[in-house]
């Protein structure tokens, strides 16, 4: 896959993972400030979840470049990198998923490079990747803590296809935390997403 340029950001481009993706994850913030809980009702927008605010913390995943190492180069699976202005700032790993839908197993972008579009570049390859595939759609999971990424992809287009209140609870009992589960479904599989002059295009 060629490189893909976002011209509403003329700095950043995503390319297919290369050997710097260690590098690029043990050098990364991939933290997040959680300000609140948002209670999820399907059908509704983000904007009318209930919300209840906590005590502001800042969660961070640990990610291990070596987990996903066997999606590169796979036929059924890849790795993209976002880089901005030549800096690797975001990625994304995306695999084909039992029940025939792609599957964006991580998202991530580096805290400092955030409100760039890079996460939105990144879903856009992901519909292009599965588009390509002849997927009937994507499908993702996050929390109801990360309201961030819940409005993100309601952006782009996905709708919560479910929930799971106890996901969490084998690691706290206590937990408030809810798995939020978005699907972006295509009525045409084959149809060009990119066919707007405004949208990302393929350059050599």
């Amino acid at each position: 896959m060629q490189p893909q340029i976002n011209p509403t950001h003329p700095g950043l481009s995503v390319r297919v993972a290369d050997d710097g993706f260690a590098a690029y994850i043990w050098g990364s913030d991939f933290s997040f400030e959680v300000a609140a809980y948002g209670a999820v009702q399907i059908g509704s927008p983000v904007a009318q979840w209930p919300i209840t605010p906590i005590t502001p913390y800042r969660k961070c995943y640990g990610i291990d470049p070596e987990e996903f190492s066997s999606f590169r180069d796979a036929a059924d699976s890849a790795i993209f990198m976002a880089y901005l202005d030549d800096q690797p700032v975001g990625h994304l790993v995306i695999s084909t998923n039992w029940n025939g839908f792609a599957h964006i197993d991580e998202l991530a972008v580096h805290a400092p490079a955030r409100r760039h579009g890079v996460a939105k570049a990144l879903l856009d390859v992901a519909q292009f990747w599965s588009r390509k595939k002849k997927l009937p759609g994507i499908m993702l999971e996050t929390q109801n803590n990360n309201l961030g990424a819940c409005r993100l992809y309601e952006r782009c287009g996905y709708v919560v296809g479910g929930i799971d209140h106890l996901r969490y609870r084998g690691i706290d009992p206590n937990t408030a935390e809810v798995a939020v589960f978005w699907y972006r479904l295509f009525e045409n599989p084959l149809e060009n997403p990119f066919s707007s002059s405004a949208s990302p295009r393929l350059v050599p």
